[in-house]
């Protein structure tokens, strides 16, 4: 499919408020996401879930209030492209031609108290290290792919996130609804 033939496509504007510590990056939403204009918008993605059962708020209440709850407990959400052109949803597929990137440098600038990111997956790593050109203070950390492309166990992805997110402050902080396997 020709660049040309595809649109260039829009992705959305961060979650996050003034005292978000934690920013997740994944790399641009899936066509389903874009139709639901929601951020892991595909049922199938593990990224509720697994949010959910590590910031304890129940991954199947509405949109908007599982937003809350994430910038609750200080963690905000975004992409690492802005716009781009892609024949479906895999990452794969990306129009590197068309490539735009968000401004990492205005986010950083204006949320200061962000000292992590955690990468939801190698392509928003590879993407952010290969295009983005900013020198924040913050640490940079890899997960495996909360994607349905990316095959791993749904049990060995939420350990994978528990040991990389959580930090002991999180543990600590207080909780809204019980995770799931406490109910």
């Amino acid at each position: 499919m020709g660049s040309m033939s595809t649109p260039l496509l829009q992705g959305f504007a961060p979650v996050a408020d003034d005292d978000a510590r934690l920013l997740i990056l994944g790399s641009f939403p899936s066509v389903q996401s874009l139709a639901v204009r929601q951020y892991y918008g595909n049922p199938r993605n593990a990224f509720w879930p697994i949010a959910g059962e590590l910031f304890g708020f129940d991954a199947a209440m509405p949109y908007e209030n599982r937003l809350t709850a994430l910038q609750s407990r200080g963690v905000a959400l975004w992409d690492v492209l802005h716009k781009c052109r892609r024949a479906g949803s895999s990452d794969a597929e990306f129009d590197a031609h068309s490539l735009v990137v968000n401004d990492f440098r205005r986010f950083f600038a204006s949320h200061r108290s962000i000292d992590r990111v955690c990468f939801n997956g190698r392509v928003a790593q590879r993407l952010f290290e290969k295009l983005v050109d900013i020198e924040a203070p913050v640490s940079y950390q890899l997960l495996p792919s909360s994607s349905p492309a990316r095959a791993m166990p749904a049990g060995q992805k939420l350990a994978a996130w528990r040991r990389t997110v959580m930090t002991p402050a999180d543990a600590a902080a207080p909780r809204g609804e019980p995770p799931r396997s406490a109910r």
